[in-house]
């Protein structure tokens, strides 16, 4: 039985996240952080996501849990996250994080771990999305030097806060890896006003945010006379937690390292 603990209890991935470990047989629900000088210290976790009680306070500090959890989740912010990663390192712990909108300074940060602890870091925990990057890379080695257009679109709800989204990113990147190309010399992140026509080998993004949208992504290949197009759509949060925990249990087993929802899947 893997115990679970949960950072960001309190919101809607948190909540989302206790349903699905409360639905896995093979997990138990052994802890959840909120905010510093929260209120909701002390609370039932259980009642916070509408479980009913489990008999599991939240609390406010990482490290009056230490002794009770396993593996920790973590889909918060990249500092929170950096400071709970070495936490899990210094206290022999498995992390699974699903935080987005990293610099490359903090993703420097987060690899310096590797060796120190392991953990599950993807930014999408979703099978089905990471199903779609493996479709995606077969795709980009057909198409991609054939005369092909490459465009990614998004959709978000309006809450949240980076753009273009995680997965938006990981999808760029695999699809450019995929034909000898870097985001950081092809990927158009903007188009405004008079900026000329297209360029043989962009690879271009765009992003919405409205509404209550948890998640939609088009990678499209465009070329003379058809156009192809990988969607991928999420109706629920569940699906992402369902990964996520999936990925918590996979991880507790695992050596030192940096893992990515490929690794626990099996689809390297």
């Amino acid at each position: 039985m893997t115990r679970i603990a949960i950072v960001g209890v309190a919101g809607r991935m948190g909540r989302t996240l206790v349903n699905a470990v409360e639905q896995e047989a093979g997990a138990s629900l052994a802890g959840g952080i909120v905010e510093p000088g929260s209120s909701l210290a002390g609370a039932d976790i259980g009642e916070l996501a509408g479980v009913g009680k489990r008999g599991v306070v939240a609390v406010d500090s990482l490290s009056a849990i230490a002794d009770d959890f396993d593996v920790l989740i973590d889909f918060t912010a990249p500092q929170v996250t950096l400071a709970n990663l070495a936490f899990c390192a210094e206290h022999g712990k498995r992390i699974v994080i699903g935080t987005t909108g990293m610099s490359d300074d903090e993703l420097a940060e987060l690899d310096s771990y590797r060796d120190k602890v392991a953990m599950v870091f993807a930014p999408n925990m979703s099978v089905g999305v990471n199903l779609t990057l493996k479709l995606l890379e077969t795709a980009a080695k057909a198409l991609g030097d054939e005369g092909y257009d490459i465009e990614v679109i998004e959709a978000h709800h309006r809450h949240k806060v980076d753009a273009p989204s995680g997965t938006a990113i990981k999808m760029g990147e695999v699809v450019a890896e995929s034909i000898g190309r870097t985001l950081k010399e092809h990927g158009v992140f903007e188009r405004v006003g008079q900026c000329g026509p297209r360029t043989d080998k962009e690879i271009g993004f765009a992003t919405v945010r409205a509404g209550d949208i948890v998640g939609e992504h088009t990678v499209m290949f465009a070329t003379e006379g058809e156009r192809i197009e990988i969607t991928h759509k999420a109706s629920s949060r569940m699906t992402f937690a369902k990964g996520a925990v999936r990925a918590a249990r996979w991880v507790a087993d695992q050596a030192h390292g940096r893992y990515d929802m490929q690794d626990v899947l099996g689809l390297e």
